[in-house]
């Protein structure tokens, strides 16, 4: 069943908006993957090292990296086939936006953060 997100770039800083948007999840009642390139944990959601490979479970990638890192990601995320990708700012990536829509992803440039308070996520 699809039901989870996938916050690529997670980070145990609390500065970091990765971490906030864990954190915002989890407290809205959202199941979270925290995919990180370092061990921590973010309240009850551990860092996973290991890109996740279960398509059935992701409705929604959230990224937290920059354009110049997620193309190693690219197949590993279309794999996945969520239902959407969200663009947060500063990870705007027009040729990773068309990838996903010629895949039937829908490809979205917002903020989770705000996504979350405005009760649209």
């Amino acid at each position: 069943m699809r039901n989870k997100t996938l916050v690529i770039g997670a980070s145990d800083n609390e500065d970091r908006y990765a971490y906030k948007a864990v954190k915002k999840l989890r407290d809205n009642k959202y199941e979270v993957i925290a995919f990180g390139t370092r061990k921590g944990i973010i309240g009850d959601t551990e860092i996973q090292l290991d890109f996740p490979t279960d398509p059935e479970t992701i409705d929604t990638v959230t990224l937290y990296i920059g354009p110049g890192r997620q193309p190693e990601y690219y197949d590993k995320i279309l794999a996945l086939k969520p239902r959407r990708v969200i663009f947060n700012p500063g990870t705007e990536n027009e040729l990773f936006e068309d990838m996903l829509s010629e895949n039937g992803i829908e490809a979205t440039e917002a903020c989770t953060l705000v996504l979350l308070a405005s009760k649209q996520y």
